[in-house]
Formats: C-alpha cells, sequence, structure tokens
C-alpha cells in the first residue's frame, strides 16, 4: 500500500470513527472535554512568519525544534514549533491538502514524530479563506477534509487565518472550523487570527481557545507602519489596543497580541524587556518569532527568563491590567495565585523616570476579578522578576531609576 493510499485510508477510519463518536454521546463529550481542557495557560512556543515568512522548509523547522532544546527554551516551558504560511503544496483530485514536496519531502508527518520525539509539538497554519495569505490553498470548503488530514499528520496546534474571505461571517467560519477539528479526533489548540475586526473575544472563548486582538505586529517599540489598506503596529500601539478585554480572557480561552519580535534586532535589550514583561502581564501567547538557531546570550535570557514566565503562566490566568499613566510612565498590576501580585513600571518615554512608589498609599483593587493589594494589612516581600533579588518589602517606599524604553517588574509575595 503506498503511503497515499495509507492517508487515504486512514482518514476512511476516521470519519467512520467520528461518526460513531457523535452517535455514542458519551464518547463525543469526552473528545469535546479533551479539546476544552487545551491551554489552560497561554500557550509557549515558535511561529515561523515573523523571521522568515514564507521562506520555511523541513531542514528549519528540524533544526529550530533543536535549537529550542539546546537553547533552553523547551526547559522554560515553550512547547509549539509552528509553521506559517507558505507550507502548501497542492490540492489533490479528492481535494487533500499536501505539503509543498520541494520544502517539505519527507512529508508532514513524519515531521511531526521529528518534533514529538523531542518532547515537542506542531503547529500549522490555514486561512477560512479560499487562499491565505501569501496567496496558497485556504481551507474554505475543505474545513472537515483537512482537520482529518491534520489529525493523521499528528498536528497539535492550528493558527487560522481571515485573508480572502469574502462573504464570510467571522463567527460563524470559525465554528466551521471547530467543529471539524473536534471531530477529527485529535485535540488541537485552535489560534483564530481574526485581527480582532469582529470582536473575537465576545464568541472566542466557546470557539477556540486564542484570539487575536489586532492587526500584525511589527518589529517597532512605539510606531505604525501603514500599507495603504492596512496597517502594522509596533508593541506599545499594540498594548494599548488590550484595553477593556482583560475580563474575556481566562484559563483556555486567551486574548492573543501576536507573536513576539525579541531577538528580531531592531529593538533595544530595554524595548524586548519591555515587550516581553507586558506579553507576560497580559496573560498573552509567547510565541517566540526569532531565529531561535542563533540568538546571543542576552536574547535567551529574556525569552527563558522563569520568573517573568511565571508570571505569564500563573494558574490564576487573570490579564493585567494598566493601574496609571502619565508622562510615558505606566504602572500596571496583575494577581496571581496564592495571594501573590505581579507589578511592572513600564516607561515609555525616552527619558530615565525616578520612581518613588509608596505601597502603603496605593489602593490597588482589580474590581473585575475582585482582587485587592491591601499592603496596609499586609507586608508584601519584593522580589525583581529579572535578576531574581530582592527588593526589600512594601513596608518602605519603592525607589529606582527605570531607563528610557525599559520596564521594571517585581513580584510580591506575602
Amino acid at each position: 500500500m503506498t503511503q497515499f493510499m495509507k492517508l487515504r485510508f486512514f482518514l476512511l477510519i476516521t470519519i467512520l470513527a467520528s461518526t460513531v463518536a457523535f452517535g455514542q454521546g458519551n464518547n463525543y463529550v469526552q473528545n469535546y472535554n479533551k479539546y476544552d481542557g487545551l491551554a489552560l495557560t497561554p500557550p509557549m512556543g515558535w511561529n515561523s512568519w515573523n523571521k522568515f515568512a514564507c521562506n520555511v522548509d523541513e531542514k528549519l523547522i528540524k533544526e529550530t525544534a533543536d535549537a529550542m532544546l539546546s537553547s533552553g527554551m523547551k526547559q522554560a516551558g515553550y512547547t509549539y514549533i509552528n509553521i506559517d504560511d507558505c507550507w502548501h503544496g497542492d490540492r489533490d483530485s479528492s481535494g487533500f491538502i499536501h505539503p509543498d514536496s520541494k520544502r517539505f519531502p519527507s512529508g508532514m508527518k513524519a515531521l511531526a514524530d521529528y518534533i514529538h520525539s523531542k518532547g515537542l509539538k506542531l503547529g500549522l497554519y490555514s486561512d477560512a479563506g479560499s487562499q491565505t495569505c501569501g496567496g496558497r490553498p485556504g481551507s474554505r470548503g475543505f474545513e472537515f477534509q483537512d482537520a482529518l488530514t491534520y489529525a493523521s499528520w499528528g498536528v497539535d496546534y492550528l493558527k487560522y487565518d481571515w485573508c480572502n474571505t469574502e462573504g464570510l461571517k467571522a463567527e460563524g467560519a470559525y465554528k466551521t472550523i471547530t467543529a471539524a477539528l473536534r471531530k477529527a479526533g485529535r485535540p488541537m489548540v485552535l489560534s483564530i487570527c481574526e485581527w480582532g475586526t469582529d470582536k473575537p473575544w465576545v464568541w472566542g472563548p466557546a470557539v477556540g481557545h486564542l484570539w487575536r486582538t489586532s492587526g500584525d505586529i511589527f518589529n517597532c517599540f512605539d510606531c505604525v507602519e501603514d500599507h495603504g489598506t492596512w496597517k502594522s503596529w509596533g508593541v506599545m500601539q499594540i498594548l494599548d489596543k488590550q484595553d477593556g478585554l482583560r475580563e474575556y480572557a481566562g484559563p483556555g480561552h486567551w486574548n492573543d497580541p501576536d507573536m513576539l519580535e525579541i531577538g528580531n534586532g531592531k529593538l533595544t535589550a530595554g524595548e524586548d524587556r519591555a515587550h516581553f514583561a507586558m506579553w507576560a502581564m497580559l496573560a498573552a501567547p509567547l510565541i517566540a518569532g526569532n531565529d531561535l538557531r542563533n540568538m546571543n546570550q542576552e536574547t535567551k535570557e529574556i525569552l527563558t527568563n522563569k520568573k517573568v514566565i511565571s508570571i505569564n503562566q500563573d494558574s490564576l490566568g487573570i490579564q493585567g491590567f494598566r493601574y496609571s499613566k502619565a508622562n510615558g510612565f505606566e504602572i500596571w498590576f496583575k494577581p496571581l495565585s496564592n495571594g501573590k501580585w505581579a507589578v511592572s513600571f513600564l516607561n515609555r518615554s525616552s527619558e530615565v523616570k525616578k520612581l518613588d512608589f509608596d505601597w502603603k498609599k496605593e489602593k490597588v483593587k482589580d474590581d473585575i476579578f475582585n482582587k485587592q493589594l491591601n499592603t496596609n494589612a499586609v507586608v508584601y516581600k519584593i522580589e525583581n522578576a529579572w535578576t531574581g533579588k530582592s527588593s526589600g518589602t512594601t513596608k518602605n517606599s519603592l525607589k529606582a531609576d527605570v531607563p528610557a524604553h525599559d520596564v521594571l517588574t517585581l513580584i510580591l509575595e506575602q
């Protein structure tokens, strides 16, 4: 039996099995629960687009998986190796999608096996429209076939984009791929890449595990790139777009301000720190977008900082909030489990800011999730999340210099 015939046979068996599952309520409920039990903390991984765009192939993906181990990123919690646009070949006469045979000569199943052998997971990209943003075959009209194919390959994560979707309504289109993935029988994280146009945070929690809240990120700290008919947004612009969205996020369903630009060369080390810290405060997916094979030590230390990652991965799953802002200086708080708090002092300005923060005079309250930081009744120990060193307690005012385009991130513990 040829490999193609084996795939056809597998898909037939999968269709029959999923049909039976739909006829047997308990089995389907178990599959549904497996799907909904994914991403209880924000997904962590890597995606090819920010650095490589359409220049993806089997060699790059294997080397990236190897680098995720050798760099210490897997040990820090990164799990997914996500191949973005342009992996696609053509559909065959029966409508089944195949990878580009020149770029991925061993096929996706073999590549998934390689990634799984490293203790990692494979993510793929598709689009709700007729074509992907890069002009490859989209999934419109082939949702159930594609879901079955991805399941047969061993895919663990699907980023589903929104190009070439004329005449479609976002909520309905994403519900279709959700139904297809569940029927295919293999639990996959679904990343809704709808750009925030149709308010996916409202309907997204019942459909996928994360949803984009804006257009694409641009490798710039504080600027906008105008493409004419659409715009890309700098790190600070995307941060501002998260206002009013935190109530929709939580375990299994996350606001996604797009992938990380850390290590891609245009941001300073301070800007990279600020980018990473604020994504951690937002409980955002941490999807690296750099070349893992060629990272300097500074980039590694930022991306693998376990204290900052612990803020992001906290089991409470509450997204942080902006407490105050003035003259380019912002203070953000994030409630954590076991009564802990994270706080980030973000300097968006181009000059050093002198900080003198009297804990006892500040009333920090999270009205949405009913959490309060009461420093008059409780003395908290303060730890610098970047250095791991003690910064005293909340008995005394916090005095520090925060450099331009940088951040001071602390963890408060009773």
